[in-house]
């Protein structure tokens, strides 16, 4: 590959030969795999500056981005595209292939109609009790504590509520942070993987492929106890691992054990990779702007009139939701997606080959200055009806769209606003010693290290 090969061709030639242009700043056989891991979020930003479309090289990949809403949503929606590309690959090894997460075709149609209902709407208050219990134990937690590493106890909070909720057992601090400490390695490793495909140098004895493949052991571990937990203790209570166990396949044959471990495995992950990230964010929009921790605390206690918060509060903490979505538009979790196409098609204008992955940043796009009003401010109001209206569709999708939207919108959507809820009211919040805010780009989004004081008001 030389300096040439990845520099960017005129417009009209690449519109006239059907081929999108490529993005300028690739290097000698990285391509833009550099700058992709140096500055992903500055990088896929920048990327609209060259078009709707636009080629990237990864390595010895070509991969194609897409920077508009429209693209975006056509992208997701489109039956020529399906999950896959360097994300889904990376994720294989941690998720499996036989997951919801990463299944495609008719297996995830299944498996799909299998958990939906632990998930619908009117199931959601179900969870309500256990949601607020965990909140205000991890709001009790902090009252005697002199600082607080949130990335711990926000991982622990979602793992809990994950745990509690859809596997029906109260699982101990230590089994939660072996999840946390083995998400944090794996995240971490699969997101290089993503960006520099490097193939066999991962399967080296180097250390930190050695601690990838102990932490990814220790997970699947775990994973085998839950399950096993489960089988021994003869229970059958109506949760998500009980339909998981009782499921059939298209023959009405119980499901295989690999794919029981595979979605047990999607479903403690996913839930607590993303619900922990964006837990972290909040507390960090907390720091950040005590203005809307102070109107959060305002808005409960007319909510409420002074007593605790319950589930049944959450649809009357409006503006407390706009704060959770807000913060998921300034900070998604999920800030990076990818597509591959499974036949010949056109996007944008251009062609598209099949076998071709596609790749697009809900970060990127929920910041573009297109389609937001100052977009770098952090303003929940924008969320308000007679201004949502305005932002283009498919400009603001945290849980995706069409058959891959994640199945847990409402679920999230609730305890977030319950943790937000509950936090404001007890705490003001400022960094302590040692902390880094920086955001931490791994396969997820969030802060690197936060180390909080928790004043209590």
């Amino acid at each position: 590959m030389t300096l040439e090969s990845v520099g960017s061709k005129a417009p009209e030639e690449t519109a006239a030969s059907g081929v999108p242009p490529l993005a300028a700043g690739g290097v000698p056989l990285l391509g833009h795999g550099w700058k992709l891991f140096r500055d992903p979020l500055g990088f896929l930003g920048r990327l609209r500056e060259d078009g709707g479309v636009v080629r990237l090289r990864l390595g010895p990949k070509t991969v194609y981005a897409v920077t508009t809403p429209a693209l975006a949503g056509a992208l997701a929606l489109s039956t020529d595209f399906e999950i896959g590309g360097p994300l889904w690959e990376s994720l294989d090894e941690l998720l499996g292939k036989e997951g919801v997460a990463t299944s495609t075709g008719p297996l995830h149609q299944r498996q799909r109609r299998a958990i939906q209902p632990a998930f619908r709407r009117e199931a959601v208050p179900g969870y309500g009790p256990v949601m607020v219990e965990e909140a205000r134990a991890l709001a009790e937690r902090w009252r005697s504590a002199a600082a607080i590493d949130v990335t711990t106890e926000s991982f622990r909070v979602a793992v809990r509520i994950a745990a509690r909720c859809l596997m029906g057992g109260t699982y101990m601090d230590e089994r939660a942070e072996r999840i946390c400490a083995a998400l944090a390695t794996l995240f971490s490793g699969m997101y290089q993987r993503m960006v520099i495909p490097l193939g066999p140098l991962y399967r080296l004895p180097l250390p930190a492929n050695r601690a990838f493949n102990r932490s990814l052991a220790d997970l699947h571990l775990l994973v085998d106890e839950i399950v096993a937990a489960r089988r021994a203790s003869g229970q059958k209570p109506n949760d998500l691992l009980m339909a998981l166990l009782e499921a059939k396949d298209h023959n009405g044959e119980p499901i295989g054990e690999q794919e029981i471990h595979d979605q047990v495995v999607a479903i403690v992950t996913a839930g607590s990779e993303t619900v922990g990230s964006m837990v972290m964010s909040l507390l960090q929009v907390l720091t950040d702007h005590p203005e809307q921790a102070d109107k959060i605390r305002d808005e409960v206690k007319t909510v409420t009139g002074g007593r605790p918060v319950v589930f049944e509060d959450v649809r009357k903490l409006t503006y407390t939701a706009d704060v959770v979505f807000e913060t998921m538009r300034v900070r998604p979790a999920v800030w990076i997606l990818t597509r591959r196409a499974v036949t010949d098609t056109r996007l944008g204008g251009y062609r598209i080959p099949a076998g071709a992955d596609v790749v697009y940043s809900p970060y990127a796009i929920q910041r573009d200055p297109r389609s937001y009003e100052r977009p770098e401010r952090f303003d929940p109001h924008r969320w308000q009806p007679e201004r949502a209206k305005d932002v283009p569709k498919y400009a603001m999708t945290p849980f995706g769209v069409g058959n891959r939207k994640c199945p847990g919108d409402h679920f999230s959507m609730a305890e977030l606003t319950l943790i937000a809820a509950e936090l404001a009211s007890a705490y003001r919040f400022e960094e302590g010693p040692g902390s880094d805010p920086r955001l931490r780009i791994g396969i997820t989004l969030r802060p690197r290290r936060l180390l909080l004081r928790a004043l209590p008001r």
